[in-house]
Parts: structure tokens; sequence; C-alpha cells
């Protein structure tokens, strides 16, 4: 990294303190509480900052309203079974006004990726080992 570029990052995590403070007042307002990831990680400022920053950036884009960027994060964290997120989440999403029935179907949509990934996977790996049925359809 360059001399200036290095100036700049050192004088943004300067105000690492005041920037983490501001993070968990914005986290307790989008989510409702500050997520466990965000307390464990603060125990380390810089990564802390950096971290709940591009989180908190990424959860919230210009482009996609909360309600539809919480309907996105659970379906991503059914795909992922990320149960703890999609707690956070779902509580989040009624938050911003997401109805119960729009988040059971985020979630079923969710499953059948996972699911669907889950078997594209395994019946791949089923038919390189035990070959193609004579009945199966090209």
């Amino acid at each position: 990294m360059d001399n200036d570029t290095e100036e700049v990052i050192q004088d943004f995590l300067s105000h690492s303190d005041q920037i983490g403070e501001s993070l968990y007042a914005e986290l307790n307002e989008i989510f409702g509480l500050v997520p466990f990831i965000f307390t464990a990680i603060s125990e380390r400022q810089k990564p802390f900052v950096f971290n709940g920053l591009g989180d908190l950036y990424t959860s919230r884009p210009e482009s996609l309203d909360p309600k539809t960027a919480e309907i996105a994060t659970i379906a991503a964290a059914a795909a992922c079974g990320a149960d703890k997120c999609l707690g956070v989440h779902i509580k989040s999403a009624l938050r911003a006004g997401v109805t119960r029935d729009q988040i059971l179907d985020t979630i079923l949509i969710g499953a059948m990726i996972n699911r669907t990934r889950s078997l594209a996977l395994s019946l791949k790996v089923f038919e390189s080992s035990a070959g193609k049925s004579e009945d199966q359809k090209p």
C-alpha cells in the first residue's frame, strides 16, 4: 500500500471508537439488537469497524428498500441453514413491515434452493459412481 493510502486508513482508524459506538447504535436500530458476531468481534476494534461497516452497507444497499433486503437475507439464511442469522433477520423483517406470510414463503423458497442444490450435487455423484438407469430419460 502506498503511504497516502496508509495515512488515510490510519486517520480513519483513529476514529474507530466513535465509529464502533455509532455502528452499535445503527445495528440495534435495524435489528432490534446487536447480533452476536458483532459483539464477539468488537474485542478487536479494527476488524469490527471494517466488518461492521461492510455488513451494514451490504445489508442495506441503496438499490433495495429494507423490506426487500430483509427478504433476500432471509432466503439466503434459510438456504445456508444459518439459524441464528435467520432469527435475527425474521425479527428485523417484521420491524421493516414484511408480513408473516411473506417470511414463510421466503423461507420455503430458500429451503427449496438448498434442497435442489443438495440433490444436484448428490445425484451427480450417484450417477458417476453407479451409472445411469436404463429407464432414465436423456
